[in-house]
């Protein structure tokens, strides 16, 4: 029997209290020099990059430090599996992964690549999935969580507007593979499960062609 989506978004809200790994105090000055390390991929100004049929990097650059510092401890303990991040990760004590991510959650959002070539029907239902969800599938809408514009609510819920499609992507795959297993109450799995693939491609596609969250 499937959960209405009323059920999942107070499991949701509910477990938003308390779940998220706070960051200890982070000094952004010394995370500028610890994200040395993240240039490469992440690029200088912490845009990302996005990579069609290849790894996308994310947008760094304007998400809570609180759940930068989360995801990274995930990755670090193997919560979260992610060998591209696993060699940097495994160099940074708690204090780096502190100050890095509040390095970049003071710099501005970027915006993001991947939804240029999507058609006008994949972005009226990436619209539709974001703003309102779908009931008929028990798809609750991204903003349910993500907060107002999507442009995130707090350290479980990160900024996705003005993230970029491929990174987007990957990760609502991975959630409805079961290979990526690190959100609260199996939110994300239990709404990436009921979606089709066209659908994560069309809300991947509409959410990078949204405005980056105001700094």
């Amino acid at each position: 029997m499937k959960k209405r989506p009323g059920a999942l978004l107070t499991l949701g809200l509910a477990a938003s209290v308390g779940i998220a790994q706070a960051a200890s105090a982070g000094d952004p000055q010394k995370g500028a020099e610890v994200a040395n390390l993240c240039v490469a991929c992440h690029q200088a100004d912490g845009s990302g990059m996005n990579i069609a049929g290849g790894e996308s990097w994310p947008r760094l650059a304007g998400l809570d430090a609180n759940y930068l510092a989360k995801q990274l401890h995930d990755i670090k303990s193997g919560v979260r599996q992610s060998p591209t991040m696993m060699p940097f990760v495994a160099m940074l004590d708690d204090q780096k992964i502190a100050d890095v991510s509040a390095y970049y959650s003071q710099m501005p959002a970027t915006p993001a690549k991947g939804g240029e070539q999507a058609t006008d029907a994949a972005l009226k239902r990436g619209q539709q999935l974001a703003e309102q969800g779908d009931w008929s599938d028990y798809i609750v809408s991204c903003k349910s969580c993500h907060g107002p514009g999507n442009h995130g609510a707090g350290g479980n819920f990160p900024g996705i507007a003005s993230q970029h499609a491929g990174y987007i992507e990957a990760q609502l795959k991975a959630w409805k593979a079961g290979t990526r297993k690190n959100d609260p109450q199996d939110l994300m799995g239990s709404i990436a499960r009921r979606m089709s693939d066209d659908d994560i491609h069309a809300v991947a596609a509409w959410l990078a062609t949204q405005s980056p969250a105001a700094r």
